[in-house]
């Protein structure tokens, strides 16, 4: 007597580790085990057609091989953007709306996640699901990014023209062995217990605790590095102001590195090329910039000449990916918690190219908002290049002939 809740007992068991085929060869194997009238018990047992039964049974007698493929070709659904002739066509319109007139334009004005993209495909007539509309759109060649920054809006004319001259500027300098500066301003950054990007080795399960806010600490009060970086010695000198990012803190800046390390490096140099990023405090028009500039040149005795990297381009100046970046590889994870040990973390960056860095804190209080009047600026001894003399200058010391070169 066949015994179908024993085989059903069996089926169910077995199920969720069976696929279709699997599925298909136990009831086969069933039927060959009962013989007479075993179709009919194990169709009723399982609740597999016969007809599938069947085509079990012919596997069995053609002798079916591992890699056969479980369904027959072209089995199963369809897929609903074969069924739905408009369905990838209205969701390219909702990721990509276009138009003034686009009926779904609002969501243009929304994260488009998967589940809002197929709440506004049903709304539109369509029968679909979050997860279908994440397999449709990689289908169709979308996946999840974030932003990327390129654009560095409208392309001045002389660009291309600007970083020729500069490297040429450049190495000019460095063949008669004067000395060639980049400058820039870092970030300001926090001081206290704030997170820091980046991630560093610790325990497992042990990150280290930081504020969970980014509110300035009004008594230990931000820290503003001001670079200079030496093109030709890889070296570099930091400044880490405490008050304000004016044109006085950078020319300090350059005259400390002036005193601390070009002395030494370039001992009979008689200019100094200047290269700076079109805005800041080094900007091309702060007019601060070029009196203090005037005024560290009639010190030094140095013709210093600058040259200006076009606007929307202060990612190519050298300092911006040979030292401050270095810097920030230093300090990663790691809270700036005082003064010191910004100065310390910023002295304490090298590199396999042979990168040093020497920092320093400057306590000097700048003033933000000093005027620079006209007669003021007609006083300076500044001679523009043929060249884009916006950009390109130079500034020569007001002093008597024979004056000492970095006394």
């Amino acid at each position: 007597m066949i015994d179908e809740a024993e085989i059903r007992r069996h089926y169910q068991l077995l199920r969720p580790d069976l696929d279709e085929r699997g599925r298909r060869l136990f009831a086969a194997t069933q039927v060959r085990a009962l013989g007479h009238g075993g179709l009919a018990a194990v169709a009723r047992a399982t609740g597999i057609a016969r007809s599938t039964i069947g085509r079990g049974l012919k596997e069995l007698d053609a002798g079916t091989a591992r890699d056969q493929r479980v369904r027959r070709p072209g089995g199963g659904r369809k897929r609903l953007s074969d069924t739905d002739a408009t369905l990838a066509q209205d969701l390219l319109r909702l990721v990509e709306p276009a138009t003034l007139g686009d009926p779904i334009r609002p969501l243009l004005w929304v994260s488009k996640s998967v589940a809002k993209l197929a709440a506004a495909l049903r709304d539109l007539g369509h029968r679909v699901s979050a997860n279908t509309v994440r397999r449709l759109l990689r289908t169709l060649g979308f996946s999840r990014q974030g932003n990327f920054k390129a654009n560095e809006g409208r392309s001045h004319p002389d660009r291309d023209g600007q970083f020729e001259h500069i490297n040429a500027q450049v190495l000019a300098f460095q063949a008669a062995e004067q000395p060639v500066i980049s400058v820039d301003t870092k970030k300001k950054e926090l001081i206290g217990n704030f997170k820091n990007p980046g991630t560093d080795w610790r325990a497992k399960g042990r990150p280290r605790r930081v504020n969970g806010h980014d509110f300035a600490d009004k008594t230990l009060g931000k820290a503003i590095p001001y670079g200079v970086y030496d093109v030709t010695d890889n070296s570099g000198w930091v400044s880490v102001g405490i008050t304000h990012d004016t044109a006085q803190f950078a020319v300090n800046a350059i005259r400390l590195w002036l005193e601390k390390m070009g002395r030494a490096r370039y001992p009979s140099a008689k200019r100094l090329l200047i290269t700076a990023d079109c805005g800041g405090s080094n900007g091309a028009r702060v007019r601060l910039w070029k009196r203090e500039l005037q005024a560290l040149a009639d010190e030094t005795g140095l013709s210093i000449q600058v040259s200006h990297y076009p606007p929307g381009t202060s990612k190519w100046n050298k300092i911006e990916h040979r030292l401050f970046c270095q810097i920030s590889q230093t300090w990663r994870a790691r809270p700036l918690t005082s003064r010191l040990a910004v100065v310390e973390l910023i002295a304490a960056t090298t590199t396999k190219t042979g990168l040093t860095v020497a920092c320093e804190l400057d306590t000097t209080d700048y003033p933000k908002g000093l005027k620079v009047s006209d007669a003021e600026m007609d006083a300076i001894a500044l001679t523009g290049d043929d060249f884009h003399p916006e950009w390109n200058y130079t500034i020569s010391p007001r002093q008597p002939k024979g004056a000492v070169v970095l006394a």
